[in-house]
C-alpha cells in the first residue's frame, strides 16, 4: 500500500516539532541573555553617580560626600558607600597586572546580571586611583528582566500555540485541497457530467489521496461507460422492437377485420419469437457488460464442441461447403460450455449467412503454448477496414449486412466477443486478401487466477 501521505505527515510533524523545540530553546536563551544586562540609560546613571562620588572625594569635602550618599540612599531606597581597598600580597607573592586592572569589590555595570538571584547585586564604579570604589546596591528600578515572566509565557504558550495552529492549517490545506476537488467532481458526476476526472487536477502529487483519485476516476469511467451502454442498449432495443410491434399491430388489425387470419398467425408467431430472442440477447449482453463475470465453471473439449456446431450448420446450410481442420482433442478447463458454444455458433452462423451459395467456410483449430487459436474464414463480401472493430458493437450492422440480412439485429458478434472475454479469451476480425472475412478466436487452456 502506498504510505507516502503517512510518511509525509510524520516527517513534517517530526521536523516541525524539532524546529519548534529548537526555536523555543534559542529564543528562550537569547531572550534571557538580552534581558540580563542593565539598560543603557541605567548604566549611564550608575556611571554618573560614580563620577559624582569621585569628584566629591577628590575635592576633600567629606561632609558633602556623606550628604550626597545619604540623599542617594534615601532617594533610591538602596545602600551606597565610597570605600578604599588595598590588597597586600603575602609570602613574597606579587599581584599581576591583570589582577590589578580587573580587581573590583562589586560588579561592573556592563556585566551580566544573574536574574535567578533574589538579592540585587552590588555595583562597583572604581575611581581613577584604582583603589577607591563607589559601591551601590543596584536599585530595584534598574534591575533587568522585568519582562522575563511575560516573555516566558509567550515562549511557552503563545509561540507553540501559534506554530501548532500554523502547522494544522498547512496540513489541513494539504489534505483538504484534493478532497475538495474530489467532492466537486463527485457533485458534478451526480449532476450528470460523467466525463469529470480528478487525478489530472492533482499534478505530480503521489500519495494515498491520489490513489483515491485514481480509484474515483476508474469508478467514474466504468460507471460512465455502463450508463452510456445502458442508454444505447435501451435506445437500440426500443428501435429494434418498434418494427415487429408495428407488424404485429397491423396483423392484429387485419385479423380483427377478418382478413386471412391463417396468413397472419405465422407472422405474429415469428415476430414474437424474434422479439423474445432479441430481449434475451439484450439482457445477456447487458449482464456481460455490467457485471464483467468470470465464467470458469466447466471443462470441455473444443474439438467435440466444434464438431457438434459444424454438424448442425451443415444441416442448415446444405449448399455450403464447411471444412474443418481440428486436432483429435482440445481440452479446455475453467471455462464455460454455454458461453463458448453460443459464441462459436454466432460467429460460424454469421460466416454461413454472408457466404454465398456454394461458397466455403473453413474452420481451423491450432494449439499454442497457453491455449487454442481458432480461425474461421468465409467467402462473404468482407467488412470495410474502418468497421472491423465496430462490428462488435451492439446493434451495429454494416450496409452490406443490412442489404443481405435485413432480419438480423446486430447482437451476435457483440455477444460473442463479450462471452469469449468472460472466459479469458479474445476475438478479432480481419479481411482476407482474396476476399471474405477471417474471425480469429483465442481461448486459454486453463484460465489463470
Amino acid at each position: 500500500m502506498n504510505l507516502r501521505l503517512f510518511w509525509k505527515l510524520c516527517g513534517n510533524l517530526a521536523l516541525g516539532t524539532l524546529a519548534l523545540f529548537w526555536t523555543l530553546s534559542f529564543l528562550g536563551t537569547e531572550t534571557e541573555q538580552q534581558m540580563s544586562f542593565i539598560a543603557e540609560r541605567h548604566q549611564q546613571t550608575l556611571k554618573a553617580w560614580g563620577r559624582t562620588a569621585e569628584r566629591l572625594h577628590q575635592s576633600g569635602d567629606e561632609a558633602a560626600l556623606a550628604q550626597w550618599l545619604t540623599e542617594l540612599q534615601a532617594r533610591e531606597q538602596t545602600w551606597a558607600a565610597v570605600v578604599t581597598s588595598e590588597v597586600r600580597p603575602l609570602a613574597g607573592s606579587a599581584l599581576s597586572e591583570q589582577f590589578q586592572q580587573g580587581f573590583r569589590l562589586g560588579r561592573n555595570v556592563e556585566w551580566k546580571i544573574h536574574l535567578y538571584f533574589e538579592e540585587n547585586p552590588i555595583m562597583d564604579m572604581t575611581f581613577a586611583d584604582g583603589h577607591t570604589h563607589f559601591l551601590v546596591t543596584l536599585p530595584q528600578r534598574m534591575r533587568p528582566g522585568a519582562y522575563l515572566p511575560g516573555a516566558r509565557l509567550m515562549l511557552k504558550v503563545a509561540l507553540p500555540l501559534a506554530v501548532l495552529v500554523l502547522l494544522c492549517v498547512v496540513i489541513y490545506r494539504h489534505l483538504m485541497a484534493p478532497l475538495r476537488q474530489l467532492e466537486a467532481a463527485t457533485r458534478q458526476f451526480s449532476d450528470g457530467n460523467h466525463g469529470v476526472r480528478v487525478r489530472a487536477l492533482m499534478g505530480s502529487r503521489n500519495d494515498e489521496l491520489t490513489a483515491l483519485a485514481d480509484t474515483f476516476d476508474q469508478m467514474a469511467e466504468r460507471t460512465g461507460e455502463l450508463i452510456l451502454t445502458q442508454r444505447r442498449l435501451i435506445a437500440e432495443l426500443s428501435h429494434e422492437l418498434r418494427t415487429p410491434l408495428t407488424r404485429i399491430d397491423m396483423a392484429v388489425s387485419c385479423m380483427e377485420e377478418g382478413v386471412d387470419r391463417h396468413h397472419f398467425v405465422p407472422r405474429i408467431r415469428s415476430d414474437c419469437e424474434a422479439m423474445r430472442s432479441l430481449v434475451e440477447d439484450t439482457l445477456t449482453l447487458a449482464w456481460l457488460e455490467n457485471e464483467k463475470p468470470r465464467l470458469n465453471e466447466d471443462s470441455l473439449d473444443l474439438t467435440d464442441l466444434l464438431d457438434s456446431i459444424v454438424s448442425d450448420l451443415r444441416y442448415e446450410y446444405p449448399d455450403h461447403e464447411i471444412t474443418t481442420r481440428l486436432p483429435d482433442q482440445a481440452e479446455v478447463t475453467d471455462s464455460s460450455h454455454r458461453a463458448l458454444s453460443q459464441a462459436l455458433e454466432n460467429i460460424l452462423r454469421n460466416a454461413c449467412k454472408y457466404t454465398p451459395t456454394g461458397g466455403r467456410v473453413t474452420v481451423s483449430l491450432q494449439r499454442d503454448t497457453e491455449g487454442f487459436c481458432l480461425t474461421m474464414d468465409d467467402q462473404g463480401p468482407g467488412v470495410p477496414e474502418c468497421q472491423l472493430e465496430r462490428i462488435f458493437n451492439p446493434f451495429f450492422r454494416s450496409g452490406e449486412g443490412q442489404a443481405r440480412q435485413p432480419a438480423g439485429h446486430g447482437l451476435g458478434l457483440a455477444l460473442a466477443r463479450r462471452q469469449v472475454s468472460a472466459i479469458g479469451g479474445w476475438v478479432r476480425a480481419e479481411n482476407l486478401a482474396g476476399g471474405g472475412l477471417r474471425m480469429t478466436l483465442w481461448v486459454p487452456r486453463c484460465r489463470p487466477d
